[in-house]
């Protein structure tokens, strides 16, 4: 399922989630200027856990190459070494979320952090949202690091933060409903679930898609996804905001 919008109206500006949709597109676009998807900051930037596990050692990573085979230009596959961080491998817990693998990438994330974004912003406020935001990603880059410590390939992606609003959301707003679509074969169904249904559908699919993917052959952190939104939902109930009523929410009608 895909969100279309939730009922919840917010009642202020979501100003930080705007600043943080402009600084990953503006980071994005920079990753297309350079070329080859932003390959030189993803090696820069990214959070790369055998960074981390063994600072002493030089990851490699998988590089296309330009050969001659036969008197014909080929690409091959080679591991080379990667380009050094240009800040610390700790560090990179921060910077990777702000970087993106292409367009499905961000688009996607970005638009999940429009849909659920801006009504915990409206709870937290914009000092409590902001550092929800980055908290949650930390933690999502660690949940990741955890599970593939000797990992050389770079993590990047907003996806981790975006899954800690997500679960922030799943309990500040408990009677909220999401309107979602649902393509069923070459149909495209619109339905109206409970928000926590829908998270938590959205929560088990990353789950089960983890423990399958022990490997990490995928690509995708899935751990981080976890990780993330679990960390949503425990520091929305550390400081304190406790679920809205049904009476007390105010709903938009679809």
């Amino acid at each position: 399922m895909f969100p279309i919008r939730d009922n919840i109206p917010s009642r202020t500006t979501p100003l930080v989630s705007y600043a943080i949709i402009a600084a990953c597109s503006l980071v994005f676009l920079l990753q297309l200027g350079q070329g080859n998807g932003g390959l030189e900051l993803i090696q820069q930037y990214g959070m790369v856990p055998l960074r981390i596990s063994h600072p002493d050692q030089t990851p490699t990573l998988e590089t296309p190459v330009l050969r001659q085979s036969g008197g014909r230009p080929v690409v091959v596959m080679e591991r080379r070494p990667m380009l050094p961080a240009k800040v610390t491998p700790l560090l990179t817990m921060v910077t990777c979320i702000f970087l993106h693998g292409g367009w499905m990438h961000i688009l996607g994330n970005m638009w999940f952090l429009y849909i659920f974004g801006d009504n915990v912003e409206d709870r937290l406020g914009h000092l409590g949202f902001a550092l929800l935001y980055l908290v949650t990603g930390v933690l999502a880059s660690a949940a990741h690091f955890l599970a593939s410590p000797e990992s050389s390939v770079p993590t990047i992606g907003a996806s981790g933060a975006i899954a800690g609003v997500m679960g922030a959301y799943a309990w500040l707003y408990p009677h909220a409903k999401v309107q979602a679509v649902l393509p069923i074969f070459i149909i495209l169904q619109v339905f109206i679930v409970p928000a926590p249904v829908f998270l938590g559908i959205w929560f088990i699919f990353q789950t089960v898609s983890g423990l399958a993917d022990a490997g990490g052959g995928a690509g995708v952190a899935w751990w981080a996804h976890i990780g993330g939104f679990v960390a949503g939902i425990v520091i929305a109930v550390i400081v304190g905001r406790s679920p809205l009523g049904h009476a007390a929410v105010h709903e938009r009608r679809f």
